[in-house]
């Protein structure tokens, strides 16, 4: 039916900092969902090839370590570089599937040099085209020690069915203004990306629902240590260091009201699926809307800068 779009949740571990294996695990992902008859399938913030949780547990922000100089070599090794094809299987499997995806990777931008790391949340259309790469606006803490600021410039909305669909990953969520970017750009289904967790679930995304009066979608990962594949940098000390479980999960879904859809799903590592009505946002938009009637752009309005950044221009 027009109205109704069905999702399908990865919270799923990748293949720890490896890109090939959560490539592999990303295809099988895929497959799944187009048996189940998915319309957009969402994976967890910087799921390929994975979130640092190394850094909490090697003394990550000590000054020249050379633990934390070696695995960041590995992220480095093991990121994506979206312009150099790396996503090109995916894609094609999004196009042969007729599935849209919200992937979250880690990008080793060339536009940028090459040397940093961003953790940036792609949309790829049901067409197989990349349509935007929203590079994270701010890392959170100890992510500042292996990410760098990425920019405005994947602050983009995306028709799908009736819906237009949005991204952001993990804490940008709690900023304001972004938020408030989003909503400009008619954004109903918010799509909240994390590392995997329900203490940061559990509470924004009926949140966010409720001011935006949207549909929102978090999606995170789930992951312990029996994840860790044998190539990993420093196996033993992780291993040794590192608890049980390090994403619990809590992925969930919230209605235009507020109100859970799914509840927080913890402890388990599955590709959940809902269908969700298009017909409940124009009904809480009744009363509120935070772009429209609901808004004083004679009072205040917002400026968004969506230019790629870069230290050079290069005139040949």
């Amino acid at each position: 039916m027009k109205n109704h779009l069905k999702l399908a949740l990865a919270q799923i571990s990748p293949v720890w900092l490896d890109q090939k294996g959560t490539i592999a695990k990303v295809k099988e992902t895929i497959h799944t969902a187009a048996e189940n008859n998915a319309e957009l399938l969402i994976f967890g913030e910087g799921f390929l090839p994975g979130y640092p949780f190394w850094l909490a547990y090697t003394d990550g922000a000590s000054w020249d370590l050379k633990i934390n100089k070696e695995i960041h070599a590995h992220y480095m090794h093991n990121a994506i570089q979206v312009e150099n094809g790396d996503l090109d299987e995916i894609c094609d499997l999004a196009r042969e599937h007729k599935l849209a995806i919200y992937l979250g990777i880690i990008e080793r931008a060339p536009d940028r040099g090459g040397h940093s790391l961003y953790c940036s949340l792609v949309f790829i259309s049901n067409d197989g085209i990349v349509k935007s790469v929203h590079r994270k606006l701010q890392p959170t803490y100890d992510e500042r020690l292996t990410w760098a600021q990425g920019d405005g410039h994947g602050l983009k909305t995306h028709k799908l069915k009736q819906f237009t669909v949005g991204g952001l990953n993990c804490w940008e969520n709690w900023m304001p203004l972004v938020r408030a970017a989003m909503y400009g750009l008619g954004e109903n289904l918010h799509v909240a990306v994390w590392p995997g967790s329900d203490y940061n679930t559990k509470d924004i995304t009926r949140f966010i629902a409720r001011e935006s009066r949207s549909f929102v979608v978090s999606v995170s990962s789930f992951m312990n240590k029996n994840d860790f594949p044998d190539n990993l940098p420093h196996l033993e000390h992780l291993l040794s260091k590192t608890p049980e479980i390090m994403a619990n999960g809590g992925s969930c879904i919230a209605g235009p009201d507020g109100e859970w859809i799914l509840a927080p799903v913890v402890g388990k590592e599955e590709v959940i699926f809902q269908t969700i009505d298009f017909n409940a946002v124009f009904e809480e938009r009744q009363n509120f809307d935070p772009a429209g009637h609901y808004s004083r752009p004679d009072v205040t309005k917002l400026v968004v800068n969506r230019q790629r950044q870069s230290t050079i221009e290069v005139e040949d």
